[in-house]
């Protein structure tokens, strides 16, 4: 069973950076799709990106695409997400997630187990 920590959200003026993190304890996490979600306010928890168990595969929400980066580092058990050129729609709650399987894509019916969430807030 992995268990998920996330860190590194905070308030950020738009155009600005802000780098995710997720540590997971357990013994199975080199063997999980990883990913992080989002929510904002009175809407649905959103897929913003995924990686494959060993690194090899990336997917990302188009509203991200070349904006943020997954990564993981699976000796030290994390996955990242680096943000530059945040927006104000990009406020909300971010969750990392990680999936039943090596490849999780899309859906959070996917991952079964997440993270307590870490908020992100982008100014104007």
């Amino acid at each position: 069973q992995v268990q998920l920590v996330e860190s590194g959200g905070g308030l950020v003026q738009a155009g600005g950076s802000l780098r995710l993190s997720c540590a997971a304890s357990g013994t199975t996490f080199s063997s999980n799709a990883m990913a992080w979600f989002r929510q904002a306010p009175e809407k649905e928890r959103d897929f913003v990106a995924t990686i494959s168990a060993r690194g090899l595969t990336t997917l990302y929400a188009d509203s991200v695409k070349g904006r943020f980066t997954i990564s993981r580092d699976n000796a030290k058990n994390t996955v990242d997400l680096q943000m530059n050129s945040l927006k104000p729609e990009d406020t909300a709650v971010y969750y990392c997630a990680a999936g039943r399987t090596y490849y999780g894509g899309r859906s959070p019916g996917n991952y079964d187990t997440w993270g307590q969430g870490t908020q992100v807030t982008v100014s104007s």
